[in-house]
C-alpha cells in the first residue's frame, strides 16, 4: 500500500445517528435502573445492583484491556498495529470515567448491603453474634471495607494513570516527532505490564469472586483476565470495521483484520482452557464447599451456563478457524459481536448467583436496559475521545511497517 493517498490529519466526526443513538441508549439505561430501584422489592434492588456491577465491571475491564493492548504493542515493538493504535487509545482514555463509575457502584452496593453481603453483613466476624461465620472471620483481614475499597481505588487509579500517560506520549509524538516519546512509552509499558500482571487477578478476586466469599479459586483471576482481554480485542475489531465502513481508516487492510482475528481465536481457546481447568478440578475433587459454586449455576442458571460455552468457545473457534474468515470484515464483525455478547453472559453467570438471592434469576427490563445504557455510555465516551485527535499516529516510528502490513 502506498502512503501518498493517506490523509495523516484525518479525524473522526462524532455526529449524527451514532451520537443520537448513544445518548438514547444512556437515557434508556437510566430509566431501567430507576425502574429497578423505585418499582421493585428487595430482590429487584439486588438485581439492579448486580446488573450495575456487571456492566460497570465490563466497562472498566474493556477499557483496562485497551491500555493493556497498547502496552503489549510497545513492549513487543510491534509494527503491524502502529496504524490502529488510536482506537485502543480512545478506550484507554475513557478508563478514568469507567473506574469512577465502578467504584461508585461498589461503594453504593456496600453501603446498602445489596452487594458483597456474603462477607459484609452485621455480626459475621463477631464470635458473640448469632451470625458469626468462622470462615469469613478468617478472611476479614483481607475482606474488610476500608482495605477492599482502598485496593479498588489504588488498582483502578494506577491503571488510569498509565492509560493517560500512553495517550499523552502518543499525542506528543505527533507534535514533536523523534523517538523520545516512543522510548518513554516502551519504558512505562514494561512497568505497567508487571503491575498489571500481579494486580488484575486480585482485582477480579475482589470485584467478582468475593461476591461468594466462602468459595475461592486461584484460577479465577486468569479466567477473568482472558475474558476481559478477548472482549477488548473484539471491541477494537468492531470499532475499526465500522469506521472503515463509514469511510475512515482506509489504510487498514485485511492483514490487520487477520491479526485481530488470530488474537480473538487464540484467546478464546485460552479462556476455554482456564474455564475447563477450573471446572474439572472442582468436579474431580468433589468437595461440597467447592462444588456449591457450580451447583448454583446448574440449578438456577443452566441455560446461561451452556450458552456461555457456545458463544465464547464454539462460535469463535468454528467461525475463525478458517483463514479467510479472519480476513473478511463481515464474518469477523459477526464473531466479535457474538464474543462481546458472550462475555456479557459470562459475567452474568459469574455475578448473579452470588449477588441475588437463590432462585430469583429473573431476566427482563433491568438486565436489557442496564446493558443498553452502558453500551450507549461506552460508545459516547470512546467515540468522543476518538474524535479529538487524528485517527493515525503519524510520527510512530513503525508506522510505515503497519501501512505496508501484509500476511
Amino acid at each position: 500500500m502506498g502512503t501518498h493517498n493517506i490523509n495523516f490529519s484525518e479525524q473522526f466526526e462524532f455526529t449524527g445517528k451514532v451520537k443520537t443513538l448513544s445518548i438514547v441508549g444512556i437515557i434508556l439505561g437510566a430509566l431501567a435502573i430507576g425502574y429497578g430501584f423505585f418499582a421493585g422489592d428487595k430482590v429487584m434492588h439486588e438485581r439492579t445492583f448486580a446488573n450495575l456491577l456487571l456492566m460497570a465491571y465490563y466497562f472498566a475491564c474493556v477499557c483496562m484491556s485497551g491500555t493493556f493492548f497498547l502496552a503489549v504493542q510497545y513492549v513487543a515493538q510491534a509494527g503491524w498495529s502502529a496504524s490502529i493504535l488510536r482506537v485502543p487509545q480512545a478506550m484507554a482514555k475513557t478508563l478514568p470515567i469507567a473506574a469512577v463509575i465502578l467504584i461508585v457502584v461498589i461503594s453504593a452496593g456496600l453501603y446498602t448491603h445489596n452487594l458483597y453481603h456474603h462477607w459484609h453483613a452485621d455480626g459475621l466476624t463477631d464470635p458473640n453474634s448469632a451470625n458469626y461465620d468462622s470462615i469469613i472471620a478468617g478472611k476479614s483481614v483481607f475482606l474488610n471495607v476500608p482495605f477492599f475499597l482502598g485496593r479498588q481505588v489504588v488498582f483502578l487509579g494506577v491503571y488510569s494513570i498509565f492509560s493517560i500517560m500512553f495517550v499523552k506520549f502518543s499525542y506528543n509524538e505527533d507534535l514533536a516527532g523523534g523517538l523520545n516519546s516512543y522510548r518513554k512509552s516502551f519504558k512505562n509499558a514494561c512497568i505497567f505490564l508487571v503491575i498489571y500482571g500481579f494486580t488484575t487477578p486480585i482485582f477480579a478476586f475482589d470485584t467478582v469472586m468475593s461476591l461468594e466469599a466462602h468459595w475461592f479459586s486461584t484460577m479465577f483471576g486468569w479466567y477473568n483476565f482472558a475474558a476481559m482481554w478477548v472482549s477488548s480485542l473484539a471491541t477494537i475489531a468492531i470499532i475499526i470495521i465500522l469506521l472503515r465502513r463509514a469511510g475512515y481508516m482506509q489504510w487498514v487492510n485485511n492483514s490487520h483484520l487477520h491479526n485481530l482475528g488470530q488474537f480473538i481465536f487464540g484467546f478464546s481457546i485460552f479462556w476455554t482452557y482456564v474455564w475447563f481447568a477450573q471446572f474439572l478440578l472442582i468436579y474431580y475433587a468433589n468437595m461440597p464447599e467447592e462444588t456449591i459454586y457450580f451447583y448454583k449455576r446448574f440449578e438456577y442458571y443452566k441455560f446461561w451456563f451452556f450458552l456461555n460455552l457456545a458463544m465464547n468457545f464454539l462460535a469463535p473457534v468454528l467461525l475463525l478457524m478458517d483463514r479467510d474468515n479472519k480476513r473478511t470484515d463481515v464474518k469477523l464483525l459477526f464473531v466479535s459481536i457474538v464474543v462481546l455478547l458472550g462475555h456479557w453472559v459470562d459475567y452474568y453467570q459469574m455475578i448473579m448467583p452470588g449477588a441475588v438471592e437463590d432462585g430469583h434469576n429473573g431476566f427482563g427490563i433491568i438486565e436489557i436496559g442496564t446493558a443498553i445504557g452502558f453500551v450507549g455510555l461506552f460508545t459516547f465516551t470512546v467515540l468522543t475521545s476518538l474524535s479529538k485527535k487524528p485517527l493515525i499516529a503519524k510520527n510512530h516510528p513503525l508506522l510505515q511497517e503497519s501501512l505496508h502490513h501484509q500476511l
